[in-house]
């Protein structure tokens, strides 16, 4: 849970470096916590349809309540991957391989994957280097 918190403070921080942990840990969680919101909010707007509420509005509250927890998250993703494609050496500029369609999915995850590069390089020191643990 550290290393979720840890990216929420980090969220403006596009320089430096993330280790693969950071990143996969805020994934980790951020899903547990998606999964969790989409889930509750599917059982609360089942709840109100067998109660003849109001369908579209418990529906759209629901989604509302996923949709707040997404745009409040996604700068801090979009921080932390940035921030672990430097750790590989790469330009936080190489997330947008992903807008190649299938090919670039995969080559993106196979970059967040990746060993990080040892030592120093052009964004700064090696994070496991100096660790939180």
């Amino acid at each position: 849970m550290k290393w979720y918190l840890k990216v929420l403070k980090n969220y403006t921080n596009f320089k430096g470096r993330a280790r693969r942990k950071e990143y996969w840990m805020f994934i980790l969680f951020n899903s547990i916590i998606s999964f969790a919101l989409i889930i509750s909010g599917l059982i609360l707007a089942d709840v109100s349809v067998n109660q003849d509420a109001t369908e579209g509005g418990i529906i759209l509250g629901a989604l509302g309540l996923y949709l707040g927890y997404y745009l409040l998250t996604v700068i801090p993703g979009l921080s932390v991957t940035v921030r672990r494609l430097h750790d590989i050496g790469k330009s936080g500029w190489m997330v947008f391989i992903i807008l190649i369609p299938v090919v670039g999915a995969i080559w993106l995850l196979i970059l967040l994957l990746t060993d990080s590069e040892q030592g120093k390089n052009t964004y700064g020191t090696n994070p496991k280097e100096v660790t939180l643990e």
